[in-house]
């Protein structure tokens, strides 16, 4: 491949008699894998599935809270849950995927839709890649921050 500065590069190597592989990222991440028990699998990583999923919510969420920045929105945190339907047969590729973005802080909606949209719509590279076989959806709430410390009582 060439080295355009767009080249990117991840080496995954098994790490036992079974299924279980560690992917190590061109960037120095380290990312366990493993298969469902069905075919080996002994839960000692995401399966390749989850982290497809994974990774969207990661692109997505990465896209919103930039955009908040440039906003000048005072974004407290920031959860993306994504869950997807897989086709039967194989490959069980994903056929519907609902993404939700559930932000914390002092967020104006408007700001926060507006930041769901671009990210879901025109920049994650990921949901652009997904939307080739699966319908994807998104939402999105502003929820109160949750007490660092809560009052403790007596049993």
């Amino acid at each position: 491949m060439s080295d355009s500065g767009r080249t990117m590069r991840a080496v995954v190597r098994r790490r036992n008699g079974a299924v279980h592989f560690v992917a190590e990222t061109g960037n120095g991440g380290v990312v366990p894998i493993d298969g469902a028990p069905a075919i080996g699998g002994e839960g000692l990583g995401a399966r390749p599935m989850e982290l497809l999923l994974s990774a969207l919510g990661g692109c997505a969420g990465i896209d919103v809270v930039g955009i908040l920045a440039k906003q000048r929105q005072a974004l407290d945190d920031l959860t993306v849950t994504v869950e997807g339907e897989r086709a039967p047969g194989e490959p069980s590729l994903f056929t519907r995927i609902q993404v939700h973005f559930a932000a914390t802080g002092p967020v104006d909606e408007a700001a926060l839709r507006r930041a769901v949209e671009l990210s879901m719509e025109k920049y994650c590279s990921v949901a652009r890649v997904l939307e080739h076989t699966a319908s994807i959806t998104y939402s999105h709430a502003i929820a109160p921050a949750v007490a660092a410390t809560q009052a403790s009582r007596p049993l």
